[in-house]
């Protein structure tokens, strides 16, 4: 089932295209990534899906309902945290949940009380609810303003950027989050990123897009396919001498062998990690090879990333 699908939206400034043309669909439960530069139109998709602007062509829907003629009811199914969150500073937590709380017609007093304490408490934040939201540290914010976007219990959510300026600790915690709702709770995520090793560990599909157009959309595993880098396997040694190079070149699926004797390593390429890593391995050790370490090398999302990208520019 579609959560989200876009058919040929597109977003004019005067002469500017902000977003062009885009066609793509997210499924329930799925983390979906946005990827691009700057100026890329990640920020102004998720705005038109969130019906905060109106599409200059094209048509979208978000769980089933046409952005141009249910915007209300789009805006009641998502949850939207956006790259600079607005918080009222000057209220405590508590007063910041219970204002968004009933922006949201969650006006029932139990029930509110009820899912302001469960989230506030879910993010480690029940102690300082009565805190003015001033002295918080920038990741309680963060968490904040992820709590609020959750306060209606929204299908679907909207991240713009979630872990940016985050210490480890918290990015970490945020992107934890992310896993346990889409995979658990299984909502719907559209995660907006300029961090590749979000977008590697959470995103299920990606798709890059650059000056409003879609470049490609597919799998992280699909994307470093793309840039037709082979697997490398690194094999560290106790000892390297020609009869272990010799069987390791004799394994169907090796290409290539290097040998690294300051390090007692060889690199070998292959056609195949899944296939040839064990099968190399076993040839080394039948050899008389001692193994310390095996450590298998792929192109990350990153690399696939910035050649894609690189090629759309020429």
């Amino acid at each position: 089932m579609s959560r989200i699908e876009t058919e040929g939206l597109t977003k004019y400034y005067e002469s500017l295209v902000a977003v062009d043309h885009l066609t793509f669909k997210v499924k329930e439960g799925e983390v979906f990534g946005l990827l691009g530069p700057n100026g890329a139109g990640k920020t102004t998709t998720i705005r038109i899906l969130a019906c905060l602007i109106s599409p200059s062509e094209g048509s979208a829907k978000v769980s089933g309902y046409k952005i141009d003629k249910n915007p209300l009811a789009v805006r009641q199914t998502v949850g939207i945290l956006t790259e600079n969150p607005s918080l009222y500073e000057r209220l405590t937590a508590q007063e910041n949940m219970d204002f968004f709380a009933e922006a949201y017609n969650l006006t029932e007093p139990q029930e509110k009380a009820k899912r302001i304490r469960e989230l506030l408490e879910f993010f480690d934040l029940w102690e300082r609810r009565n805190d003015k939201v001033a002295t918080f540290s920038k990741g309680m914010k963060q968490k904040l303003a992820i709590a609020r976007a959750l306060v209606h219990n929204p299908p679907i959510l909207f991240l713009d950027e979630p872990t940016a300026g985050l210490d480890p600790e918290s990015a970490k915690e945020v992107r934890d989050l992310m896993k346990m709702l889409s995979r658990r709770e299984k909502h719907t995520i559209l995660l907006c990123t300029h961090h590749l090793e979000d977008a590697e560990r959470l995103c299920s599909r990606v798709m890059i897009i650059n000056k409003g157009k879609s470049v490609v959309v597919g799998t992280p595993d699909e994307l470093r396919n793309r840039i037709a880098r082979k697997p490398s396997v690194q094999i560290d040694l106790k000892k390297v001498d020609p009869k272990i190079i010799e069987a390791a070149r004799r394994v169907s699926h090796v290409e290539q062998v290097d040998v690294d004797e300051s390090s007692s390593s060889i690199r070998i390429v292959l056609d195949d990690a899944s296939e040839g890593t064990p099968a190399v391995v076993k040839s080394i050790v039948d050899a008389g090879g001692l193994v310390i370490g095996v450590y298998v090398h792929r192109p990350s999302l990153e690399e696939a990333y910035l050649k894609l990208i690189k090629e759309e520019q020429h």
